[in-house]
């Protein structure tokens, strides 16, 4: 004991920077939990609405007539309730696919399809849970428990894109290093050459196949975001004086050779 007090005497001048690097361990740690607290709130607000639009579409609560409501100004059969929700999944889905199809999208908000991110995981997993019960048809027979089980798989459904959303668009590109930041800057340029309808059909080619060289290790494309791209890249040139074919004189348009794909090696698998 004697021994560490004779150390501390001599070492007196560290109790600063220890200090220091306390202090600013505990401001990181109060930011955190601040931004956690946020994050508990947000998610409380919105199962608040979508829970207030469950007792709506159950006739308890007055409410507008939205789908994302599922409102309705009197009780409604399980058959009208199934179809605004099925009107609500379609909307979820369909913002979603609009980040998972877009190439520029998944440049500018990469945590959308990253499921290595606690929220968006968290979406997946409800995407799936919503889509297993989800009923074939409207007019489908199925019970009171099975409706009302797939009302709150589309609230968690909708709950879960909303925060996932924010959060994408919070972090952006924040979890890559500089350089990987550079790579992404200069994907998002080539896209725009590839996708480009002044460009010749070389010039696309070359953009995209740079694209996809950039984006290797560091965004993994879903097939149908690939194909979505191709079709774009190789899209229909009109140019020059218009050919003409058959009596009618319909202009022909000429096909652009479609762009070399390339096999790239991934390195992560989506979650």
């Amino acid at each position: 004991m004697q021994e560490f007090w004779q150390w501390a005497g001599n070492f007196w001048w560290l109790i600063f920077p220890i200090m220091g690097m306390a202090g600013g361990a505990a401001k990181a740690w109060e930011q955190g939990a601040k931004r956690r607290h946020e994050r508990r709130l947000e998610t409380l607000r919105l199962k608040g609405e979508l829970k207030a639009a469950e007792l709506a579409a159950r006739g308890q609560v007055a409410s507008s007539k939205k789908p994302r409501e599922i409102a309705s100004d009197a009780q409604v059969s399980s058959n009208q309730l199934l179809e605004r929700l099925f009107a609500e999944h379609d909307e979820i889905t369909a913002r979603w696919l609009d980040y998972e199809l877009d190439v520029a999208k998944l440049i500018a908000f990469p945590a959308m399809s990253d499921g290595r991110q606690p929220l968006t995981a968290a979406f997946l997993r409800a995407k799936k849970t919503a889509d297993a019960l989800r009923p074939a048809t409207a007019d489908a027979k199925v019970s009171e428990q099975r409706v009302s089980e797939y009302l709150d798989a589309v609230g968690n459904y909708a709950v879960a894109f909303e925060i996932a959303e924010k959060d994408a668009r919070r972090l952006r590109d924040s979890s890559f290093t500089e350089a990987e930041r550079k790579k992404l800057d200069r994907a998002q340029k080539l896209l725009k050459v590839a996708v480009d309808e002044s460009a010749t059909q070389a010039e696309r080619n070359v953009a995209y196949k740079r694209v996809r060289e950039e984006l290797d290790g560091l965004i993994v494309l879903s097939d149908d975001a690939v194909t979505v791209l191709e079709k774009q890249v190789a899209r229909e040139i009109t140019a020059g004086p218009t050919p003409t074919a058959g009596p009618e004189h319909e202009p022909i348009a000429e096909r652009a050779p479609e762009p070399e794909r390339v096999r790239l090696h991934r390195d992560d698998e989506r979650a």
